[in-house]
């Protein structure tokens, strides 16, 4: 199989939940890694959903979680924080990157523009690049990957040839539709040509990729991510900058877009692509792209 996106343990180390985020299946990846007892979980989602994301635990024998890491700090990865540790009832350590702590104790600046609140959290352990979680004897390596946001971090298993990236190299659903990371509000474009390049270098490293949204990519279509990148970026900026100097509402847009990039996909959908694509514009716009 080379796209695992289905709930339940795979691999010796790791487990996949839904994260139901916006009420959406299959839209929001939360992994578990769990290795000799210790469990780390990475992102918590939002805070509606959260009561089931500690369900899901519960069902599939990971209560407790002992640490949380946000692999950056935007609401739909963040959101749930408080809750999740009120439900937990014993201590869980979050981590976060150094900005991405700072952005978590004060998250008015990463909530702008998306219309959900987050809540600040003030005990965050901060991480940077090159830190290693040793996770009862499993080592997990700590990379910046700036760009989607200043504060994006990946964790990389070497053991397990994996790296989970969060949002920062892509968003794949399906075979045939994706998103590239420009969203608000600190989208950095040379920062991202940065994390492509350091992603790239682990290649030989590595068997798989894990994303947010949505699943685990092996084989040909892991080789596709590494390969069509920066290509695909390149591909969808240059659209949507030409549609937005021609004028066209953002329904055109979004429409001009799933033609173009995804008219065979059959997970996304318009409604769905409208709000990606206004905030794909409000990060070109915020960058001065456009």
């Amino acid at each position: 199989m080379v796209h695992i996106n289905s709930e339940g343990k795979f691999g010796d180390n790791y487990y996949l939940l839904d994260g139901m985020v916006m009420g959406l299946q299959k839209f929001m990846a939360i992994y578990v890694i769990e290795n000799n007892g210790e469990r780390l979980m990475i992102d918590v989602g939002e805070h509606l959903k959260t009561r089931k994301i500690v369900k899901k635990i519960k069902d599939m024998g990971l209560f407790p979680i002992h640490k949380l890491l946000l692999t950056h700090s935007h609401w739909d990865h963040a959101q749930g924080i408080s809750k999740f540790i009120d439900l937990m009832g014993t201590e869980v350590e979050v981590l976060a990157s150094e900005v991405g702590a700072y952005n978590l104790q004060h998250p008015e600046k990463m909530s702008e523009g998306y219309g959900y609140k987050t809540f600040p959290v003030e005990k965050i352990t901060p991480l940077k690049e090159g830190d290693v979680i040793n996770l009862n004897g499993l080592e997990l390596e700590i990379f910046n990957f700036f760009g989607h946001t200043m504060d994006s971090i990946a964790v990389f298993d070497k053991k397990n040839k994996n790296i989970f990236v969060g949002d920062a190299i892509i968003d794949k659903l399906d075979e045939d539709a994706f998103i590239t990371p420009p969203m608000p509000p600190d989208f950095n474009e040379q920062e991202l040509f940065k994390t492509f390049n350091k992603l790239r270098s682990l290649k030989n490293q590595l068997n798989s990729i894990s994303i947010s949204h949505f699943g685990v990519w092996k084989g040909k279509h892991f080789d596709q991510i590494i390969n069509d990148m920066e290509d695909l970026y390149n591909e969808t900026k240059k659209s949507i900058i030409q549609w937005d100097r021609e004028n066209l509402s953002l329904e055109q847009i979004t429409s001009n877009y799933c033609e173009k990039f995804m008219p065979n996909s059959k997970v996304w959908n318009e409604k769905l692509m409208i709000l990606l694509i206004e905030w794909m514009i409000d990060a070109f716009t915020r960058s001065g792209i456009i």
